[in-house]
């Protein structure tokens, strides 16, 4: 058996054992539709989701649409996003983002890989969650913690984003990827990382998936 089939009959188990873990995990972003979305993965960013629910309430009762972000004065932008950190680029892109929805599609979120990465101030990471959460395609979402779990695990040897996505679409290829089940793998490795495969002292012991780990079994 090579490598990618090994994995791929890895991950199958790894979905069944996660859904039990964490039936409930989720994205755990506020928003009402899908260009708050956008705008809450945008200011998430070196930022955390709490922190962005705290600020995104009064941001989208100021601007509840693209063409009042395109409208809007970026330093008022700036003020309302500000908690978030790194707020004057993330109000540059919120802006100009909006100006490009507006312009390009009218006011509507695209629902493609390339057209979601061209908007200013979107990522692959940014609109694979889009992609998953508001269209309901195939997505992975890798942040550190999917990083960190794939790598213990032995579903990738990379450090990067991009490789990482690449190396699990090949052992869970799109044609088997229905009902967001990458979506919700992917929000179940987040929250695994998060309560017992941490960056330091990882609760091995207690994990319940160490028998399916490489990391735990070396």
């Amino acid at each position: 058996m090579n490598k990618i089939e090994y994995n791929r009959q890895r991950i199958l188990k790894l979905i069944e054992r996660l859904e039990e873990l964490y039936p409930e995990a989720h994205c755990t972003l506020s928003f009402k539709n899908t260009f708050e979305l956008l705008i809450c993965t945008q200011l998430s960013a070196q930022s955390t989701d709490a922190r962005v629910n705290i600020v995104t309430p009064a941001l989208f009762k100021r601007f509840p649409r693209p063409q009042d972000f395109a409208e809007a004065d970026v330093e008022e932008i700036e003020k309302l996003i500000a908690p978030v950190g790194i707020y004057k680029n993330k109000a540059r892109n919120i802006k100009n983002c909006s100006i490009m929805l507006c312009e390009k599609y009218a006011g509507e979120v695209p629902d493609t890989m390339e057209a979601l990465v061209a908007l200013p101030g979107t990522g692959r990471k940014t609109a694979n969650l889009v992609l998953g959460e508001a269209f309901g395609k195939p997505a992975y979402i890798v942040d550190t913690h999917t990083g960190r779990l794939c790598r213990r695990i032995g579903l990738t040897e990379s450090d990067d984003p991009v490789k990482i996505e690449q190396d699990l679409r090949k052992v869970f290829p799109p044609e088997k990827d229905t009902g967001g089940i990458s979506l919700g793998l992917c929000h179940r490795f987040v929250h695994h990382g998060r309560v017992c495969c941490k960056a330091r002292n990882p609760l091995c012991q207690s994990c319940g998936i160490r028998d399916l780990c490489d990391w735990n079994n070396t």
